[in-house]
């Protein structure tokens, strides 16, 4: 039996935009496990129905149905020991790395970017995508995003920590990535998938690093239609 990775997607059926799912799709090439990509849209809840759940990613391995990105690491790293491991035993600081990148890294990010993601949706996802963000936000997704140019600077500065890490260093395992590196990753890569800014100056580290992470999975990760950003 195939595994597969229900993913979040656009209009296009492969460009994959959820970081979560990006999370779990980098964390299946880590362990060197083929799988089959199964495109999921934000209205399409009852295709979930198996795995009693209604977000994506779900993973189906062999008999396993497993939804949440957290779970499905967890999941291979004690399905496949002997594959590179994610967390190396210990998931506790890997708690912390997705706390701070979803309050800090993905949550200043969504403020700068969120308004570019209705022009790659299906026409019902985009009804969702939009009165439910805009609930969310307590504004139009536009003014979320206003003046984003000159918010960029902020943001960049608010990575400070990963910066100074990945300076001096190849990633945030050390001489090989872990699941703290591809956390971030997921992040990074959903900004890639949704939106043209730029992000990430040309000389910043972060960049030279995230390159590095996308060189080291190239199948799963270049492959997949993105904005040159």
């Amino acid at each position: 039996m195939a595994r597969l990775l229900y993913e979040l997607c656009g209009a296009d059926p492969a460009r994959v935009f959820s970081p979560y799912c990006w999370r779990s799709r980098m964390a299946l090439a880590h362990k060197g496990l083929a799988f089959d990509s199964v495109p999921w849209r934000f209205t399409e809840t009852d295709r979930l129905a198996f795995a009693d759940h209604d977000k994506v990613p779900v993973l189906v391995d062999g008999d396993a149905v497993v939804a949440d990105s957290w779970a499905i690491a967890l999941h291979l790293d004690a399905a496949y020991p002997d594959a590179p491991s994610l967390m190396g035993g210990n998931a506790a600081p890997y708690r912390l790395i997705a706390n701070w990148n979803d309050q800090v890294v993905q949550g200043g990010m969504a403020r700068l970017i969120v308004s570019d993601i209705p022009a790659l949706l299906d026409e019902p996802a985009r009804a969702y995508f939009v009165e439910s963000r805009e609930k969310r936000f307590g504004r139009r997704l536009e003014e979320v995003t206003a003046d984003r140019e000159a918010r960029l600077p902020e943001f960049r500065r608010s990575l400070q920590p990963l910066r100074a890490i990945v300076a001096a260093q190849p990633f945030l395992g050390g001489e090989a990535p872990d699941y703290a590196d591809l956390i971030l990753l997921g992040s990074f890569m959903w900004a890639k998938a949704v939106s043209p800014l730029k992000l990430l100056e040309d000389a910043d580290p972060v960049r030279a690093w995230r390159e590095r992470l996308l060189d080291r999975y190239a199948a799963a990760g270049r492959a997949a239609p993105a904005f040159d950003a």
